[in-house]
């Protein structure tokens, strides 16, 4: 099982043919069309499946956050307009995809207290899209797939006692080996490049490191950081913090928004 995570790891590096903006090698084997395409088509299904908010408030103020980050980031990533949607869910969640998609859950509006924090929370989304993260972790999940059906054929040709188990174990580590620090590494690179877009969108950046306080408040019972695929919040809230003077340099007070949160977000209909 061993050589087998190895032989896979490499084949990982092997394919790794771009870097992020952070300097992490990536891989990357699903074309920009093909993500856009998929983008696209996860959000209209979302769409029809999860309520959405017709609260004028709510919904003015996600857009004034969202229009002022989405314009610092490059054509390159998208080059027309984005659809932002407010979803009427308790959900304390948001996401953003490929195509110039952004959700938000009016749950997590309850847990960010000002137009800084859901400038982080937005930052943050918009940064896997920047990243292509969505591109690595189809990528990774198919070469795992990869390797498991090499590992299932070398195992049915091999002299091994207790096959069930083996191939049990073996798909623990590479779920826990190569797939979650996988994507913790794309969280904490999420947690920075979106510090850093916030501040230039004229979001007060350290308001990222209060957002990941208040959500510590509502994750006491979280998993430990190594069965998890997102790093801990004491590990962002201190790497957000180490990141603070550098995204501080792009921060200019003066270019500051004026999306003004509603006292009261209305409770998602039942």
């Amino acid at each position: 099982m061993k050589l087998l995570l190895i032989m896979l790891s490499a084949l990982i590096v092997l394919s790794a043919c771009s870097s992020s903006s952070t300097g992490r090698k990536q891989v990357m084997l699903f074309s920009d069309a093909e993500l856009d395409k998929m983008g696209a088509a996860s959000f209209e299904d979302m769409k029809k499946k999860t309520p959405i908010s017709t609260d004028k408030a709510t919904n003015d103020f996600v857009q004034c956050v969202a229009q002022a980050i989405t314009k610092n980031v490059a054509k390159s990533v998208h080059k027309g307009d984005w659809e932002v949607v407010v979803f009427d869910s308790a959900q304390v969640n948001a996401f953003a995809l490929p195509s110039g998609k952004i959700g938000v859950y009016t749950g997590i509006l309850n847990v960010t207290e000002n137009q800084d924090q859901l400038g982080a929370i937005i930052g943050h989304e918009v940064g896997h899209v920047i990243e292509h993260h969505s591109n690595e972790r189809l990528s990774a999940n198919k070469l795992q797939n990869m390797g498991m059906v090499a590992a299932t054929a070398a195992i049915g040709l091999a002299d091994v006692e207790n096959k069930g188990l083996w191939m049990a174990g073996l798909g623990l580590g590479l779920q826990y080996g190569v797939i979650m620090p996988y994507s913790r590494a794309h969280e904490s690179e999420a947690d920075i490049v979106g510090q850093d877009l916030m501040a230039r969108s004229g979001f007060e950046p350290s308001a990222s490191i209060k957002l990941w306080q208040n959500m510590a408040k509502l994750s006491q019972d979280a998993p430990a950081e190594f069965m998890s695929t997102h790093p801990s919040n004491k590990t962002r809230i201190e790497q957000l913090t180490e990141h603070l003077p550098s995204s501080m340099a792009f921060y200019k007070a003066g270019n500051r928004p004026n999306c003004q949160k509603p006292k009261v977000i209305p409770s998602p209909k039942a």
